[in-house]
């Protein structure tokens, strides 16, 4: 049953629960909560990496309730098994996200987001950090944010 849920969000465009599909909403969503956005490419069937990270640091409890109520997650997956292809839409919008933020194509690319789209930092490959380590990392910067600190781009 748990393969069938996960083909299933796959196929919706979301590659794991809580995780928006549409850029759009993700920045509409963090302009309103005054939240961050957390962009990962990941090749959700094919990338061992992205696999690791969704399931060692995205899956994480330390993780998902910093996430809960610090960030917008926005997947842009690119899966090659045909059962898991998205929609037409969702292609679409996941190529342009990576003509804009991945040009080199690197898998998994996780980036942190201003509400406008603005890359604050980013993290090429599976980090070395743990899960706590990174949501550390990440819970600072929104707190420094949430707080008044201006970030430098």
């Amino acid at each position: 049953m748990k393969n069938l849920s996960i083909m299933i969000l796959c196929f919706t465009g979301m590659s794991f629960t809580g995780w928006q599909p549409n850029f759009e909403t993700a920045k509409k969503v963090a302009s309103e909560k005054h939240e961050l956005i957390l962009l990962n490419f990941s090749g959700s069937d094919w990338c061992g990496p992205c696999m690791r990270l969704r399931k060692e640091i995205f899956e994480s409890d330390v993780f998902s309730k910093m996430a809960d109520t610090s960030l917008v997650l926005l997947d842009a997956d690119f899966p090659r098994n045909k059962k898991n292809q998205l929609d037409e839409k969702t292609m679409k919008q996941n190529d342009a996200l990576a003509d804009r933020y991945n040009p080199d194509g690197n898998f998994p690319f996780t980036l942190l987001l201003d509400a406008n789209g603005k890359v604050i930092k980013s993290w090429i490959g599976l980090p070395t950090e743990s899960a706590e380590e990174f949501t550390d990392e990440i819970a600072s910067i929104c707190n420094y944010k949430r707080n008044g600190g201006q970030i430098t781009y």
